[in-house]
């Protein structure tokens, strides 16, 4: 029996969670450091909680979600009671790159990370441009 190319093989959830910790490592200062106190998990799809709070049907809709408080809403006084999270949905990740079929698994991740942290930052859409190409 043959073994199947490396590049056949759909991303397993530790290498989208490899990915997504290499996109935080790129960031530009001053983010690089504060991203890497972001939670970042990774999961096959979102649970049905999830879906049911944003009202979508569809587990395939949602790539990726911020759960936490915007640093733009933190306040120093308040105690935190559980990290900011990052959660990446590896299933519906694999169907929008097989979809687009003109980007990379890593280009994509890091798209969706980047997307993500704009919540938690609280970066405008010219600041997520700037770090983001591919949002312009």
């Amino acid at each position: 029996m043959t073994n199947p190319a490396p590049d056949s093989i759909a991303p397993s959830l530790a290498f989208i969670e490899q990915l997504a910790h290499e996109a935080v490592s790129t960031l530009p200062e001053p983010f690089r450091e504060p991203a890497t106190h972001v939670r970042l998990r990774v999961e096959e799809f979102p649970d049905d909680t999830m879906l049911e709070e944003l009202d979508i049907e569809d587990a395939f809709d949602l790539t990726g979600l911020y759960d936490g408080i915007p640093l733009t809403e933190k306040s120093t006084a308040e105690q935190v009671t559980r990290p900011d999270v990052i959660w990446l949905f590896r299933r519906p990740i694999l169907d929008e790159w097989a979809e687009r079929g003109d980007v990379s698994i890593q280009d994509l991740v890091g798209h969706v990370v980047v997307h993500e942290l704009a919540h938690h930052f609280g970066w405008t859409d010219d600041q997520i441009a700037a770090i983001d190409r591919w949002w312009e």
